[in-house]
């Protein structure tokens, strides 16, 4: 008669495990970069933050430097559901969501602090609203950095001094229109190809913010560096809508909420990586032009903002450089 009780209360205990095993739901989440990246900064600090406030029904399963596929895989992924989450520049994203582009247009943002109150303010909330209509959800900022010109062949001081470098780029048509201006040969490649490519001099150079260049370690095969800053890149955080649709509102905002601390742990990381990068980069053996002429790179991308006016509308164009 002792022994049926222990048994039942054993069965019993066995369930409960089984019931909190199988209520633990296990998120994969991709990025292109290392884990020790600004990307990896974000999506651990995200991932922390969902696991605390859902006391660990959702965790997750990090699949680093591009694992999973290039950042335009992965975004395809997650609108089929394939894939849970990615951290991702917006590069690749407008060729998903149109909205997206308007923030790849060269010398539209004039520092991290007009390109922070862009996408935190009503201008990037309404276009992170947008993704909904396209399969995506974007759960929040977060932060590539402003991007920068590294090639093999010689230093670039002025927009000339671009003219005839065969240039990765990604697969992003902003991109490409503003950069043929400079006269550089734009070659979209996707990022896991580009460290390959650069060593065996497929293309001269890339273009890519200061933590990417650190982290990728690009020094080892480029040997300048100019700090032209011509693109802000933002970043972004998108989960599947197979996972948002099942999450209840309490989970959604503690989903949002680790989105934004999320953003806040990237930028830092981006602002330490521009703020050591440089000397790391030279210790590495760069040769950096640290005073480019903007003046002349912004001359020459002029023409071009006539064709970026009717794609996008100059109010609209108008309405971000406005933003203090």
């Amino acid at each position: 008669m002792t022994r049926r009780p222990r048994s039942l209360a054993l069965a019993a205990a066995l369930l409960a495990l089984a019931g909190a095993a199988s209520a633990q739901t296990v998120l994969k989440i991709g990025y292109a970069t290392t884990k020790e990246s600004h990307y990896g900064v974000g999506a651990t600090v995200f991932c922390d933050e969902i696991a605390k406030g859902t006391a660990n029904r959702y965790t997750c399963q990090h699949f680093a430097n591009s694992a999973l596929g290039g950042e335009r895989e992965m975004i395809e992924a997650v609108q089929l559901g394939t894939q849970d989450l990615v951290n991702t520049s917006t590069g690749p994203l407008g060729n998903f969501v149109p909205e997206v582009k308007i923030f790849d247009i060269p010398f539209l943002f004039r520092s991290y602090d007009h390109a922070r109150h862009t996408m935190d303010g009503p201008i990037g909330q309404n276009v992170l609203k947008a993704m909904q209509a396209k399969g995506l959800v974007g759960l929040g900022w977060t932060e590539n950095g402003f991007r920068h010109m590294t090639n093999s062949k010689h230093a670039i001081v002025t927009a000339g001094d671009a003219s005839g470098l065969k240039m990765r780029t990604m697969e992003n048509k902003v991109h490409m229109a503003g950069y043929k201006t400079f006269g550089i040969l734009p070659t979209p490649m996707p990022f896991p190809e580009l460290f390959t490519a650069l060593q065996q001099g497929t293309v001269d150079g890339q273009e890519n913010p200061i933590p990417v260049i650190l982290s990728s370690k690009f020094a080892q095969v480029q040997k300048y560096l100019s700090l032209t800053g011509h693109v802000y890149s933002p970043a972004v955080i998108i989960l599947s809508p197979n996972v948002w649709n099942k999450l209840s509102d309490a989970d959604k905002k503690v989903f949002t909420d680790a989105a934004v601390k999320a953003g806040a742990a990237q930028r830092k990381k981006v602002n330490d990586d521009e703020a050591n990068g440089i000397a790391q980069l030279k210790k590495d053996g760069m040769q950096v032009v640290e005073k480019v002429d903007g003046e002349s790179f912004r001359k020459a991308v002029a023409p071009a903002y006539a064709e970026f006016a009717k794609e996008f509308g100059a109010d609209k164009i108008a309405a971000i450089q406005a933003v203090k």
